[in-house]
This record gives structure tokens, sequence and C-alpha cells, in this order.
């Protein structure tokens, strides 16, 4: 069950896993009166796909301006005739960097669009982590959905989304050479611009906010007093949040990861496998979560800070993708998340325990993590992020 959560001139809904979010999405896409608006990493030709495409087609076939970005690495998948399909409807279609070669490492395949963003007629938005694909993966052969978070954004917060998507569509236009720009409805239908520290878009791009979702964690954790939940699908921090989060544990505060349990990518995994004996020694405790994939990208500080968004914490999301995070700062929305969090780890999660071993074993399980670390970094090649 959501809740609504009044914050400052902002009504939030958090919704959990791809069932609350895409009729949600749906729903205020067949709404729509003047423009939508929509970022996302992966777009697959699947139901999910199916579902949120038809929506489009129809807003644009009764006249609203209808604006769809979808990284070339991430949808490499999809099929062009889908794509055409969306075009002939009305629906003004681009692509973030397309057709570069995954065995390349020229700087600008490393960089990719990995936001999940929306925006219609400038009042509604979500923020997440989750991507127009199926619910549950097919792979698994199960009922159990990917675990995963998004943010429905009535109020002002929602125009300042949309002027962070229309520039990111006008650069991304003027790279591709583009002379015409179709921008009706992106500036006329705004809400007002959001000035409440309350809550807060936070973004990670290679321009003025290589850190800004990073710091965000950072400071959250340098002042929690009582507890922090993160939860990261993708868990492959540099030195400095380890560090922050031992050095939280020595001041007395519960220090709780949700991690994937289940192995998607096996560089990822043993390199998040060769960090636990050091996140344990520090009194951490870990988390697998094992009932299906674990997608989220999400943390709760204190039960009155939460964070939502696109942002894993690894060298993909920290030092080469475009990222969107919301960060809020109210009792209630925490509350929620928190529940559903505490709630994953008691019915999913499997803790795990500290094992000693030789200082043999430990350097070398040092040395592959710097090492996965760093590949990871240099390829970013997921499509599942």
């Amino acid at each position: 069950m959501t809740h609504n959560h009044r914050v400052s001139k902002n009504l939030l809904t958090l919704l959990k896993n791809g069932e609350s979010y895409f009729p949600a999405l749906c729903a205020d896409i067949d709404a729509a009166r003047f423009s939508v608006q929509l970022e996302t990493y992966i777009f697959s030709a699947d139901e999910a796909g199916q579902l949120v495409a038809g929506a489009l087609r129809r807003a644009a076939e009764r006249g609203v301006s209808v604006y769809l970005m979808i990284d070339g690495f991430g949808s490499a998948e999809l099929p062009d005739t889908f794509v055409d399909g969306l075009r002939m409807a009305g629906v003004e279609v681009q692509w973030f960097r397309r057709r570069i070669s995954p065995f390349t490492l020229r700087r600008n395949r490393l960089r990719r669009m990995h936001r999940k963003l929306a925006a219609i007629d400038g009042e509604i938005a979500y923020v997440g982590g989750i991507n127009i694909i199926n619910d549950i993966p097919v792979e698994l052969q199960g009922d159990v959905p990917r675990l995963d978070y998004a943010v429905r954004i009535q109020g002002d917060l929602a125009g300042e989304i949309q002027v962070v998507m229309l520039r990111l569509w006008k650069m991304v236009s003027w790279v591709a050479f583009r002379r015409r720009v179709k921008t009706i409805g992106w500036k006329l239908r705004r809400a007002g611009s959001n000035d409440d520290p309350r809550i807060k878009l936070v973004l990670r791009d290679n321009l003025r906010h290589r850190r800004e979702i990073e710091r965000a964690y950072l400071k959250a954790i340098a002042e929690a007093k009582h507890e922090i939940i993160i939860a990261s699908a993708y868990f492959l921090p540099g030195r400095l949040f380890p560090r922050a989060l031992a050095h939280a544990v020595k001041r007395g505060v519960r220090v709780i990861l949700l991690l994937q349990g289940k192995v998607e990518y096996r560089l990822q995994h043993y390199a998040t496998l060769a960090l636990y004996q050091r996140l344990l020694r520090s009194g951490v405790e870990i988390y697998e979560y094992h009932a299906s994939y674990m997608h989220a990208k999400v943390a709760v500080v204190d039960g009155v800070w939460a964070t939502v968004g696109s942002s894993n914490i690894d060298p993909f999301s920290m030092l080469l993708a475009r990222e969107a995070n919301i960060v809020v700062r109210d009792a209630g929305f925490s509350a929620e998340l928190h529940a559903s969090l505490s709630e994953a780890i008691e019915k999913d999660g499997k803790r795990i325990m500290f094992e000693s071993s030789s200082l043999a074993m430990s350097f070398i399980s040092r040395v592959i993590y710097v090492m996965i670390r760093l590949v990871i970094g240099l390829l970013g090649i997921s499509r599942r992020h």
C-alpha cells in the first residue's frame, strides 16, 4: 500500500517495483494535456515496453508533444521497427550515443545516459531506478519481481526535472547536428521552480555535477546518529565510502547494507565479495537479497533522510554515467521506505557473517577488488544497471 507525503509544495508517492510504477506512469501519460518527456537506460520491446509505448503513442496521436530519450547501449537490443512505430505515431525519439562498439575504449562510448526520469505537463515527474522492462526477470524462471523503487512527484520539483530533461535533449540534438528541436510544451507548461531544501534533485554528469550524488551520500553518512540502511544493486565504492561507513559504526551508528545476492555479473559479484571482509571487520551489517535480482538504489538515514534514484555506488554510476536521484528530508516518506527495506531484509535477506582469512588471501582479495573495479569502471558495459 502506497501513501502520499506532502513535502512543502510537492506531493510524493513511493512506488515499489514495476507493478506499481508502470500503471501510475501510463495513467499520467494518458492524462497528459501538453507534453510528455521520458528518459530511460533500458527500453525493452517486451510486455512492459509495449504498455509504455502504447501510452506514448496515444498521447502523441491526440496532439500531446511526446519526447523519448533512450540510451544507445542499454537499449541496443530494441528493434528499429519498434522505434519506427513510435515515430510514425508522432513520438520524438532520440538516442543517447547509439551504434558504438562495446569493445572500444573511446571516451564517448563510456559516457552513458543511465537516468530514469519522466515529466508530464511540467506538473508531474518520476525519478527512480526502474527501467522500461518486464518486472520479473525471465532468466530466473520465477515469479518474484526485481526489487526496485521510483518516486512520483507532483509539484514544483516536477518543473525543475522538466528543465533538466530539456537541457539534455537540446544538448544531444546539437551534438547530432539537428538544426530544429521541437520545444513546444516544454517551457510554457512548467510548474514553479523548487527552492525547498527538504527535497532536492541531485544529478551526476561530466560537467557541473561530477560528484553531487556521492557527496549527498557521504554528507548524510557523516551526519548519521542512529542508523544507516543502504540498498545498492551494484556496490563497488572507492576508498571514501567504506571509510565513512566505518567511522559511522565507531560513532555508534548501526550500518546495514542490502546487496545483490544472485550472481548477475560475475566480475562485479567477485569484486564485491572481496570488499566484504573489510566492511564486516569494521562492524557493518551485510545482507544479500536472494528472492530475485536486487535493482534498488536507495538509502534511509536516521529515519528522516532518504534517497531514491538511478545511481549505484560503483564506478559506472559514480564516474561515467548520467544519473538522477531525489533526496528527501521527511520522516513520513523515509519511514515508508525504511519499512519496505526492513521487510525485504527480514523476509529475503541472508546475513553475511565474518570469516577470518589469511593475510595472503586478504591481500589477494584486495588486489582482485582494485583490478575488477578498474575494469568495470573502464568498460561500463552492463545492460542491466
